[in-house]
């Protein structure tokens, strides 16, 4: 949930309110997994873990929601992050696009 917000504000920053209006309604298309409780404490473990880097709360989301899902891929522009970190579940993400 975290990364949708953060995917909204630089669609609605960059490409202005109507192409952010689009995007918001064609998350419609999808289901949304909201955090758990759990989630939010590996989220901070993880941000404290990283503090030097940093790692950011929507990253961070992410990759607890990777960790609870099970699956080794993740969608995102920034490498840096997502090759830093390592997982619990995984020797490392398939991050896409390649």
């Amino acid at each position: 949930m975290l990364v949708a917000a953060e995917a909204i504000y630089f669609v609605g920053h960059r490409l202005g309110p109507a192409a952010e209006a689009a995007f918001i309604e064609g998350l419609s298309d999808f289901e949304v997994t909201p955090p758990t409780a759990q989630d939010w404490e590996r989220t901070a473990e993880l941000v404290r873990l990283y503090s030097s880097f940093p790692l950011g709360a929507a990253d961070a989301s992410l990759i607890a929601l990777a960790e609870r899902l099970g699956t080794d891929v993740v969608i995102s522009f920034d490498r840096r992050h997502f090759t830093a970190v390592r997982p619990r579940h995984v020797p490392a993400f398939r991050i896409l696009p390649h």
